[in-house]
Order: C-alpha cells, then structure tokens, then sequence
C-alpha cells in the first residue's frame, strides 16, 4: 500500500519532451524548493535566467544545473520583488541584454511572515506574492509580445479557497493573521491570471499566440514554511505525504512547455490536469477591481 500512497501524493508528471533551444526563460526564486527543480529541468530544454534576492544561493543552485544538465546557458540576476526599485532594475537590465523572452514563471513567493512590510510600504505577502510579480509581468510583457508564441506561469496555491481580497484592509494594518494573509496573496495570483489572461486574448488575432496560466504545485516539502515552527515541526513528520520539490515542479514545467496547452489561456492547474478554481478565484468584477488597484499602488499604467 506505501509505495501507491507515495504515488498518489507525488501526483501528475509532466511528460512533454519539448525542446526549447533559443528559448529564454526567466524563473523568479528559483533558488531553492519548486523553483530550483522547474529551473533543473528547463535548462535540460533551453536557457535560464534564475532571478532571485540571495545571489550567493543562486550562484551555488545555477553551478549545480550547468554541471547536472551541461547548459552553460543558466544565468544568475538579482531581482527582490520586496522592492520596486529592484523590479524595474532587473527589467532594464534583462531587456537591454536579453532580445527575446518566451516563458516568465512567476514562482518566487513568502508565506506565513510575521507582520512586516516591503521597501515600498505593501504587506509582505501581498506585496512580493502579488504586486510584485505584477509589475515584473507589466515590465517585461512587450518583450514576451515580441517573442510570442510567450506563455506567463504563475505559482498559486490551493490556499486561494481560504483567500479574500480585502479592498478596505490590503496591507493587514486594521487585522493580520500570517496564514490568512498568504492566502489572500494566492487568491490575487489567480485573478490577476484571470484578468491578463481575458486581456491578452483582446490584443492577438489567434489566441494561441500568448498564454497565461496560473497552478497549485501540491503540499511540497520545501523551506516556504520556514517562518512558522510549527509548520515546520508538522512538515518533517509528514513528509511522506508531502511532495518533494522535483514533484512539485511538474505542473509549472507542464504550464511551461505542453504542447497541448499551445492555446490554452486562463486556466488553473494542479497535477498536470485543470483544477478547481473557487468561486472567488472567478469573480470578474473582484480581478478587475484588483488590477485598477494594484495599478495604482505601483503608479503605472496598464490597459
């Protein structure tokens, strides 16, 4: 019976081989846990840019892939989506260095922080989880546009069922519950998927040419919980159950380069296979309303 438990909880594989030579990718905290093994398994297809805060940590995680995979192409930037200043630096950088980008995978995330803020005043989780992979995708869209066929992956979780976007109290100053707040992050990543995936279907003859896609990668046994001893504590005596980074990674390297989801745009994934979104997770009015604010808070303009 262990080994079929232990296959259940490993869950769906991704199968594609798809190459990706002349392709460029970018994986933000691919450092560590689901990240580092999307980014493993990437640079066996193509070229890619680990963009991370700790470079020390990215530098030892990209040396490990060139010398497992043979591709010199997995390059290190510094990119700390705590900070906006540090967001638009690394655009720059990227698109004054780099001509093409045809996947960006939104996976880097914070969960469970005590109370604190980023550098531009948004409550942690919102403010890495969401607004700051919103404006990295605002950033470098005309350049996945350029690239297209382009695909935008976005690391969600099943913790978007216990999220709400609470417009009067976004950034946790009236109430904060750590738990709560990382799954209101979680609920934004689906409707902000939601509603570029709607407006980016508006901007092409054939939809097939730009996706956006968001996905749950299972309970993985990784350090995101490190913020909570307890979940820690629970972590380690239920590791069994819990999916090891390689695969947790499977849905976002199957987001990435399934050929079957060449037109397949504003879904949610878990285990390879469409998921079940929850009823706030769909609510249009909720993902517009988001997208006019978070637009707001980073002062840009995004139509």
């Amino acid at each position: 019976a262990l080994p079929s438990c232990r296959r259940y909880v490993a869950g769906g594989r991704c199968k594609s081989t798809a190459k990706m030579e002349g392709k460029v990718v970018i994986i933000t905290g691919a450092n560590t846990g689901i990240g580092k093994e999307t980014a493993r398994d990437l640079a066996r297809r193509g070229k890619v840019i680990i963009a991370c805060r700790d470079i020390a940590k990215a530098e030892a995680a990209a040396s490990e892939i060139r010398a497992e995979t043979g591709n010199q192409q997995v390059i290190v930037k510094k990119l700390d989506l705590a900070d906006t200043k540090s967001i638009r630096e690394f655009a720059e950088k990227f698109l004054a260095e780099e001509k093409e980008l045809h996947i960006l995978i939104n996976n880097a995330g914070v969960m469970l922080c005590p109370y604190s803020k980023t550098a531009d005043g948004f409550e942690m989780h919102i403010g890495v989880n969401h607004l700051g992979h919103f404006l990295l995708t605002f950033l470098l869209l005309e350049r996945l546009k350029q690239s297209a066929p382009a695909r935008i992956v976005n690391v969600s979780s099943l913790a978007h069922h216990g999220g709400r976007i609470r417009f009067h109290d976004l950034h946790g100053e009236k109430s904060y519950n750590r738990g709560l707040a990382y799954c209101h992050s979680k609920l934004a990543n689906v409707l902000f998927t939601r509603e570029l995936a709607k407006r980016l279907q508006g901007k092409f003859q054939s939809q097939v040419d730009f996706t956006a896609n968001a996905l749950h990668p299972g309970s993985v046994y990784s350090d995101l919980v490190r913020h909570s001893f307890v979940m820690t504590w629970l972590w380690k005596i239920f590791s069994f159950f819990l999916k090891t980074p390689w695969e947790g990674a499977q849905t976002s390297v199957y987001c990435a380069v399934a050929e079957e989801l060449d037109s397949v745009t504003g879904q949610y994934f878990s285990d390879c296979q469409p998921a079940y979104v929850s009823p706030r997770g769909r609510d249009d009015e909720t993902a517009k309303k988001l997208w006019s604010v978070s637009c707001e808070l980073l002062g840009i303009q995004w139509d």
